[in-house]
């Protein structure tokens, strides 16, 4: 969406600084010169090629949040809502995703939870794309529910071992690294759960299947396997027994990056929508020229502006080390309904082009529709508010 208004506006806002928009630069370059060009065919293939996520830790964008010594660029929440509404916008959800689950879900963990050893191990090649990182704790039967998970995790000498099975996980086929809820004492409630680093190819663990989804086609998803997966003591994450509370702190980042997402993804679909109903002859003139047309826009257009103000807000604060697990689980469940009330209407705008696989808005479509239930679905979120108001 053009931004050209609010360059008047004084005083200036602070996530509108000059490195913040220096970095949406970068990342929007980034995305019409190596992204836009290739991301059809990865869609095809299902995963993206190593040498773009490489060059993309060359290039920072997988370090922004992350210390010097690690190579990173020493940034924060607001940098990582940038990166990921600029990805959003790429119109391409699957790209998207991959590259924020490594680069601002599954790698959190390490950071956060891991011993100094941990992170120097592995914290190079997170930032570099060299080792691709990704997060397992959804299972068959438990998604936003944490604490229903069965993977258990048993102590044996100087190793856990570990048994289960992980469902949905992004990165899941193709990522070096990944961290794994499981239960150590499944009478202990949500002090029971400890986060493991496992190594592809641990013996005992396995690539089950990939799975096929309805979009974020090029991001590749996996159900995974622990049978008698022996990981070494060293591997755990944190302290035994506080994984959930691991996990509920680093859902806030990722909650606010989905709705970053959302937004970009929607700022793109109005921006091709705007421009298509412009040029769209029908009944003597353009679609544009129909008043119900550009007003249904116009409001979208203000909802979204809206949403991406309280995004933002919100980034700041959490830039700031406020807890905002109220003002995440409001924008992941604001914006990920208002990226798929905004796809529906700009197909809807499009005709029969709006759902040809050719067009981008078709893809933005079904795109769209997974970004109110990955990270927590809208219901869930909605109860998180009620239960804090």
């Amino acid at each position: 969406m053009d931004k050209a208004w609010m360059s008047a506006r004084e005083p200036e806002l602070p996530w509108m600084a000059a490195e913040y928009e220096l970095l949406r630069d970068q990342v929007r370059r980034f995305v019409k010169e190596e992204i836009k060009p290739c991301a059809d065919q990865w869609e095809e293939n299902g995963f993206i090629p190593r040498s773009i996520l490489r060059r993309m830790g060359a290039l920072g964008f997988f370090g922004i949040r992350y210390p010097a010594e690690y190579g990173g660029a020493e940034m924060d929440s607001v940098a990582s809502t940038v990166f990921a509404e600029e990805l959003g916008r790429s119109t391409y959800g699957g790209v998207a995703d991959a590259m924020l689950v490594h680069a601002d879900m599954a790698s959190l963990y390490v950071f956060h939870d891991g011993t100094k050893a941990q992170r120097a191990r592995w914290m190079p090649g997170i930032v570099s794309g060299e080792a691709i990182t990704a997060v397992a704790i959804t299972e068959p039967d438990a998604g936003s529910d944490v604490k229903a998970i069965r993977t258990r995790a048993v102590r044996d000498g100087d190793s856990y071992v570990l048994d289960g099975t992980k469902l949905y996980i992004t990165n899941g086929v193709h990522a070096d690294l990944y961290c794994v809820a499981a239960k150590t004492d499944p009478a202990a409630g949500t002090n029971g759960i400890t986060m493991f680093l496992v190594e592809k190819g641990t013996p005992g663990f396995s690539v089950a299947r990939e799975l096929d989804k309805l979009g974020w086609r090029s991001s590749d998803t996996a159900e995974l396997v622990f049978d008698g997966c022996r990981v070494p003591t060293e591997n755990v994450l944190g302290a035994e027994g506080q994984g959930f509370y691991s996990i509920m702190r680093n859902l806030q980042n990722e909650r606010l990056v989905l709705a970053a997402m959302s937004i970009g993804m929607a700022e793109a679909a109005i921006d091709m929508t705007v421009t298509y109903v412009k040029t769209r002859r029908a009944f003597g003139g353009v679609l544009w020229d129909m008043q119900a047309i550009r007003q249904r826009l116009a409001m979208l257009s203000a909802r979204l502006e809206a949403s991406r103000q309280f995004l933002y807000a919100t980034a700041w604060r959490m830039a700031a080390d406020d807890d905002c697990l109220r003002e995440t689980s409001m924008l992941k469940a604001i914006c990920g309904e208002l990226v798929n009330e905004v796809a529906y209407a700009c197909v809807q705008f499009h005709g029969a082009m709006g759902v040809m696989r050719e067009s981008a808005i078709e893809r933005v479509a079904r795109d769209a529709r997974v970004l109110s239930i990955a990270g927590g679905a809208t219901e869930v979120m909605l109860e998180v508010v009620a239960s804090m108001s």
